[in-house]
Formats: structure tokens, C-alpha cells, sequence
């Protein structure tokens, strides 16, 4: 059986353009973690954690203080804060230390993001055809979604309208001016159907999470959450995928529905539990993807469901109630754990503004990224 894990803690900072570095900002969140459990930086047995572009984690002790504890560094992509997660998990599952910091940062460059071909075992052919520019490939993929599936430009638009009302009500986001289901659609062609203000920006931001044993939390004050499971999956064969050189024939399989499945499976729990969720949205395309692969609705079911406003704040299904990447922005390693942040706000009943009502009891967070990788958690309170 395994042994039960509690958030205790839970910090970040301000998502957007800073003068602060990436490594600055990380002390930042992990400070407001410790606080927010009651605990110093002393009492952590363990830590794991990571950023894409801003620096190592385990150099961050010169600012938290020099204890000697194990601290592992993590990068996996978008999954970085979501591997972090599942390491800090395991540490206490394994009785290594019975209170582990996750934490995850990044502070990126103006502009999209430049990966080279190289780094993902492509040839150089592949950069120069410009196919490692992300916004043609989600361009591609929810292009041939809404072919298949009858979704159309006005749900993308919804979607984002509803991260940036969300956003306006959420004091950390960066994007906080609400912006009209028109004003998105005549924002200017990025990669068709996908127009600017239905992406994200690469940013800067960290967030940062105390976990902690049964045993351990009985010994803090504050509002423990239950993390019921936290899974990372890579892709299978099939997979149609960011930086996918090609794809077979037939149906596709999905990281995003394999890592959703394992973390429902393991909290004993299915998608219609849940009251409250996080889903990854590069750009509206992918929110409305991947409302299907972590099993919410059928494919196609978006389109009524958006329309009705059911993913809104007060509807039956919350999706990104904190704006989500469209309005926080993607600093790559601490997307995961601001959702994670945002559910445990949620759960416990202090999220302010953008509340779910009703005292929600199970979130759920997915995260997907490059080349084909997925995390995802189950919380209940």
C-alpha cells in the first residue's frame, strides 16, 4: 500500500517579466512554501527541482541555507515540475525524508522559443524546414481536431476569453485585462486556426510545494491537502506529438490520455470525481484536446460544453480557474507546480476572487510538452 503524501505548503511568485533572476525568483516561492507550512528551511529532509533555461535548483541552499540535504536536480521539458512532484512523492513513499521541497523556475527570453533540432534526436533538416516552431505544429494539430471532431474557431476563442477573465481575477497572472471572444478572433494570424491572444508567452515565474508524511503534518499547523497521485508518462507509439518526425497511420495513441488514466487508477478516483481542474493550454487548442484525452468529455463534446460555460468558474466542470498558461504565461519549469498551487488554493477554500463554489474536494492537473510527456495529479482535501 501506498503511503499517504500531504501538501503542506504551497508558494509562488508573480508570473510574467521580472528584473529578478530565475534563481531569485525560486528562493522567493520556496520562502513562501516554507511559510505558508510553518516550518524553516531546516526542517526539509529532501528536495527536487528544476528550471529549462534559468539555472540549477540544487544551488539555490546558497540562498535557503547550507544543510547538507540531498537535492536532485530535475529537467524534463514542461514536465519538469511534474517530475520534481513525483520524485519529492517517492522520497516520502520511500521513508528518504518525511518532509521534500518540490520546486520549479525558468526565466525565459522575449519571443518563442528556440529549441535546436539536435537536442531531440532530429536532424538539422527539421529546424531549417521550420517545423521546430511550436505554433506551426499546435497549428497543425488542433487544425486537424476540429476537422475531425466539428470544433469550431469560436470555441478556441471562448477558451481563451475565459483565461483571460480568470486571469484578471488571479493577482499573480500576468495577463490580467479580460479580452472579448471577438477582440481574440481578430488578433492576428499566428498559425491558422490559432490567432495571438490564443497562445501563451514563454515568461518568467517559480512555484514551489512542502510535502510531507501523515506523521510529519500532525505536526504543523495550516490546511493539509491529500495528493492522491502524481504520474509522469512519456509517449508511445502512435503518438502525434511536438517535434514527431512522422506518424503511422490509424488511430493515435496519446501521452496525455495514458498519464490521466494512471493518475485516476491510482487515486482510486475517475474525471467525473473531480470538482475542479488544470489542464495544460499552450493555446486554446490544446485545453480543448486535452478536456478529451484526460477523460472529461468525448471528443467533440467541447464544443457545447465551452459554449455553455461549463468550464467557467461557476460551472459544472472549473478549468483553469487561475487563467492557465494564456494568462500566467509558461515559464517551463514551474507551470506544473502553479497548477498544483492553484488546486490546492481551491481545495482549501482561499482562492479569493476565483473561488469554485460549493467547497470543491478533488482537483486534477495534466501538463504536456515536448517531445511527448505528461504529468498529472490527483488532490482532495
Amino acid at each position: 500500500m501506498s503511503t499517504d503524501v500531504l501538501i503542506c505548503g504551497a508558494g509562488r511568485t508573480p508570473f510574467g517579466r521580472s528584473e529578478a533572476t530565475g534563481r531569485q525568483l525560486a528562493v522567493a516561492a520556496v520562502n513562501a512554501a516554507l511559510a505558508d507550512a510553518g516550518i524553516p528551511w531546516s526542517r526539509v529532509g529532501a528536495a527536487f527541482g528544476g528550471s529549462d533555461s534559468a539555472g540549477l535548483a540544487d544551488t539555490l541552499v546558497a540562498q535557503l541555507g547550507l544543510t547538507g540535504l540531498p537535492f536532485v536536480n530535475v529537467k524534463n521539458g514542461c514536465a519538469t515540475g511534474g517530475s520534481a512532484l513525483v520524485s519529492a512523492v517517492n522520497a516520502i513513499r520511500s521513508g528518504m525524508a518525511d518532509v521534500v521541497l518540490a520546486v520549479g523556475f525558468d526565466k525565459h527570453p522575449r519571443g518563442a522559443f528556440d529549441p535546436r533540432p539536435e537536442d531531440w534526436g532530429l536532424g538539422a533538416e527539421y529546424g531549417s524546414d521550420g517545423l521546430m516552431v511550436t505554433t506551426q505544429f499546435f497549428g497543425m494539430k488542433i487544425q486537424r481536431y476540429m476537422h475531425d471532431h466539428g470544433i469550431t474557431p469560436r470555441t478556441l476563442a471562448l477558451v481563451a476569453e475565459k483565461a483571460y477573465r480568470n486571469g484578471a481575477l488571479t493577482p499573480e497572472a500576468w495577463r490580467r485585462k479580460p479580452l472579448s471572444t471577438q477582440e481574440i478572433l481578430e488578433s492576428g494570424m499566428v498559425s491558422d486556426p490559432l490567432t495571438r491572444y490564443m497562445f501563451c508567452s514563454p515568461g518568467a515565474g517559480a512555484a514551489a510545494l512542502v510535502l510531507c508524511s501523515p506523521e510529519a503534518a500532525r505536526a504543523l499547523d495550516g490546511t493539509p491537502v491529500t495528493l492522491r497521485s502524481a504520474v509522469v508518462r512519456t509517449r508511445r507509439f502512435g503518438s502525434f506529438e511536438v517535434f514527431s518526425p512522422w506518424i503511422p497511420g490509424g488511430e493515435l495513441a496519446s501521452v496525455s490520455r495514458d498519464a490521466s488514466a494512471a493518475a485516476f487508477e491510482e487515486a482510486g478516483v475517475g474525471p467525473g470525481d473531480v470538482d475542479v481542474c488544470q489542464l495544460q493550454d499552450t493555446e486554446s487548442g490544446a485545453e480543448v484536446m486535452h478536456m478529451a484525452e484526460c477523460g472529461f468529455c468525448a471528443d467533440g463534446e467541447q464544443e457545447g460544453l465551452v459554449a455553455s460555460g461549463a468550464t467557467g468558474i461557476g460551472g459544472t466542470l472549473p478549468v483553469n480557474t487561475d487563467g492557465g498558461c494564456i494568462a500566467n504565461g509558461e515559464p517551463i519549469g514551474a507551470s506544473g507546480l502553479r497548477q498544483v498551487y492553484e488546486v490546492v488554493q481551491q481545495l482549501r477554500g482561499q482562492a479569493g476572487e476565483r473561488q469554485v463554489p460549493d467547497e470543491p474536494r478533488v482537483g486534477f492537473t495534466h501538463v504536456y510538452g515536448a517531445p511527448g510527456v505528461s504529468a498529472c495529479t490527483v488532490l482532495s482535501r
